[in-house]
């Protein structure tokens, strides 16, 4: 698995996808009453520039940080190392529909950008055992802001993520699943432009690499497409950072 052409694309990019440490610290500020030493499970980190962006901003906290690629978190504890917080931050190699914790083991559980890869709901109804009650969860989640969006639009989501919703539909989902939601905000435009800026110029870098590749050639194709339709689109959906509270 860990062999896939997606990998050496994602691996040259500061982060895996759309995001910002400002984006990271609101809605971490969202959050209260955490308790003294505070447990973070980050789920899918990547590379882990918000991983390290929570251990700044949370002095009393340990961050157990997963991705099922192990060259993403050793850059992770290199970055951390750097930037003087690797004493916050401890690695583990697992997938996320496979985790290897104990039953509210976390306070916190944070997912930018990878929860689509098994969907909202089963997303948040499986990591649920690993956070303690009353314990918070705060992930960014594919989201409609339209409700009549453009054909082309429509059909690249139905074919990548069908389970996309708009906010009210989201929301329903999270506390039909046993969630208080505490809040919700949209990621600005200018962080997909940021992202996307990274992702074209890395394709462009690798792509002679894989000429005859029939996998690794629709990737790429795949990311150059995505990119031009997000920006002809850019108000018809985009991520929404969504902070909720376990309540049963």
């Amino acid at each position: 698995m860990v062999e896939s052409p997606i990998f050496e694309i994602f691996d040259g990019l500061p982060r895996q996808g759309p995001g910002s440490n400002e984006c990271t610290e609101k809605a971490f500020n969202m959050l209260s009453s955490l308790p003294a030493g505070v447990k973070i499970l980050d789920i899918g980190c990547g590379v882990g520039m918000q991983t390290i962006h929570l251990a700044k901003i949370c002095n009393d906290c340990h961050i157990t940080a997963t991705d099922v690629y192990q060259p993403f978190l050793n850059k992770l504890m290199e970055n951390a190392v750097k930037e003087g917080v690797d004493d916050r931050i401890t690695t583990v190699c697992a997938s996320m529909d496979e985790l290897p914790f104990e039953a509210e083991e976390f306070d916190v559980i944070w997912a930018e950008g990878s929860i689509f890869i098994l969907g909202l709901e089963k997303g948040i109804s499986y990591w649920k055992q690993f956070l303690r009650n009353g314990g918070y969860m705060a992930v960014t989640e594919n989201t409609w802001f339209t409700d009549e969006p453009s054909p082309e639009v429509l059909q690249f989501w139905q074919e990548i993520y069908p389970g996309i919703m708009n906010i009210p539909d989201t929301e329903k989902v999270i506390t039909a699943t046993g969630y208080d939601i505490i809040d919700h905000f949209k990621l600005p435009v200018s962080v997909w432009y940021d992202f996307y800026s990274n992702l074209e110029k890395r394709v462009d870098d690798i792509s002679d690499n894989y000429k005859g590749n029939t996998e690794a050639e629709m990737i790429l194709e795949f990311n150059r497409k995505e990119i031009k339709l997000f920006r002809e689109r850019p108000d018809e959906y985009g991520y929404v950072f969504y902070i909720f509270q376990k309540n049963k």
